[in-house]
């Protein structure tokens, strides 16, 4: 494949959607989860079942605690794979521009996106928009850029150390 090609393919409509079409769906994601059906109200009884068919039978009291841990693992980890994703949109949009500066665009996408999710909920009437958990989104989507900061350090090392 000789450079004009390559270029051509970075231009390319598919090359665009492929690029992006899986921060447009993570956002409808997050967007469906942040209905009134998916709040604690909803999503409580659903995952009790699940939990006592894994771990057995648990009371009230500490199914509360335990539907919380669920629920704030969710945002950390969705909001992870949110900015690992905008990574990757931006890392292969921008190859030249180095990883800071795509992990910064991607934890700024991330952080656009939890605060608007926290806001939107903040009017609908069983959710909570509550500003701690835009913290926890972003410092999932921290969590999982260091990872693939490393993971990439590993797998194109060049790549990398060209951009620094």
């Amino acid at each position: 494949m000789n450079k004009t090609s390559s270029t051509t393919d970075r231009r390319s409509t598919l090359f665009w959607i492929r690029a992006w079409l899986p921060v447009f769906l993570a956002i409808c994601v997050i967007a469906m989860e942040s209905t009134a059906y998916f709040g604690a109200d909803h999503t409580s009884g659903p995952l009790r079942w699940v939990w006592e068919h894994l771990f057995g039978p648990v009371t009230n009291e500490r199914w509360q605690f335990f539907h919380h841990l669920i629920r704030k693992t969710g945002h950390f980890v969705g909001y992870g794979t949110m900015g690992v994703l905008w990574l990757r949109a931006w890392w292969m949009s921008l190859p030249r521009s180095g990883f800071l500066f795509d992990a910064t665009l991607a934890l700024l996408g991330t952080a656009l996106v939890a605060g608007s999710d926290e806001f939107h909920q903040s009017f609908l009437p069983n959710r909570t928009g509550v500003p701690s958990d835009v913290l926890l989104d972003c410092s999932g989507a921290i969590v999982l850029l260091s990872i693939a900061y490393l993971c990439i350090r590993l797998r194109w090392p060049k790549r990398i150390a060209k951009a620094a």
